[in-house]
């Protein structure tokens, strides 16, 4: 079971729909819920900053960023208390908002995120790609919540892609606290004969039975299609009523940043429900 879960606290629009799906977690596994709050800047760099002439921060405002964040986390406690979570904590963090999550990622089971929006120009892109960010170097599943949730069952159907990877291996373990008590788990596989390799003679079998050991109730769907495996998991999910989507997330390292991969970066910009990711 999730015992410690961590939601990404910044005022956004999107706090809301993050905030359902964390609280309906936390409520559901008896868990510690923690709102994590950034001022954006670190100490260090506010002090290389205000030393440059140039410095985008102006000492007096740095107050203010720490304000408007303890702000926003006095807001996610009224929120969590409201929404029947037993056990909540603020931690506010002198970082930007990938350096927070992920030192926080390091003490939790999940990290709850909401889809990335683009803010526009002048903001980094490390705050504008989030939630790959955070999937990718981080040490702990993902879940990215669409801005439509509403407090919907996120496990009573799960879709689960599986092509035989560490990646996916990975998310499917992270995942079994939900998997375990999904009504109905599709273990999907697009294109199976193009890894076979990676699959063994019958497709999805082996994991199959491995997930059916720790009481997950799975179907194996083998999927031959020439749309593409993101699309192919979000069209089960619509068709099956599924409240998640598992998957790997996928990426490659170029000239010292993340690239995701095109599987990934279809689920996270499109995914109608609830996304978890593990790398």
């Amino acid at each position: 079971m999730y015992k410690t879960i961590v939601v990404h606290v910044d005022g956004s629009d999107q706090q809301d729909s993050r905030m359902a799906a964390a609280a309906r977690l936390a409520r559901e596994h008896g868990a510690h819920l923690v709102g994590s709050a950034a001022t954006g800047i670190s100490w260090t760099d506010y002090l290389l900053l205000t030393g440059s002439m140039a410095a985008p921060v102006p000492p007096a405002d740095f107050d203010g960023l720490r304000e408007t964040a303890a702000l926003h986390l006095r807001a996610f406690t009224d929120q969590a208390v409201k929404l029947g979570v037993a056990s909540v904590e603020t931690r506010l963090v002198e970082d930007t908002a990938d350096g927070a999550l992920l030192l926080q990622a390091r003490y939790a089971d999940l990290i709850v995120l909401s889809r990335d929006v683009d803010p526009g120009p002048g903001i980094p892109p490390r705050v504008r790609r989030l939630p790959e960010h955070v999937a990718l170097r981080g040490p702990r599943p993902v879940l990215v919540v669409p801005p439509g949730y509403a407090d919907a069952p996120i496990a009573a159907t799960v879709v689960a892609g599986w092509d035989g990877s560490t990646q996916a291996l990975r998310a499917l373990a992270a995942a079994l606290p939900l998997l375990a008590r999904a009504d109905g788990v599709r273990l999907v596989l697009v294109n199976p004969d193009q890894l076979s390799d990676a699959h063994g003679e019958q497709p999805g079998a082996d994991m199959a039975l491995y997930l059916a050991r720790h009481g997950v109730k799975v179907d194996v769907v083998l999927e031959r299609t020439h749309a593409t495996v993101g699309d192919t998991l979000m069209a089960l999910a619509r068709t099956a009523g599924a409240g998640l989507i598992v998957a790997g997330a996928y990426g490659h390292s170029r000239y010292r940043e993340w690239v995701l991969g095109g599987v990934t970066r279809e689920l996270l910009e499109r995914a109608p429900v609830p996304l978890l990711l593990a790398h």
